[in-house]
């Protein structure tokens, strides 16, 4: 999706309108703490989807 400068300026338009400018540091700030939630979620999942990854690996090399 390729948004240009126009695009940009009329979504930025339309949030201010919805929501008034006292709003919008409330909501990038609450954006903000979502999305790092999000980066510490997705992080556990992958550390936790290599050491089964590793295990299985281990189990596998040792049957072997």
């Amino acid at each position: 999706m390729n948004l240009g400068t126009w695009e940009i300026i009329l979504i930025l338009a339309g949030v201010i309108i919805l929501f008034g400018g006292k709003k919008i540091p409330e909501l990038a700030r609450g954006l903000g703490e979502s999305l790092k939630e999000f980066k510490r979620t997705a992080s556990s999942i992958q550390d936790e989807a290599k050491q089964h990854t590793k295990e299985i690996k281990e189990l596998v090399n040792h049957e072997s």
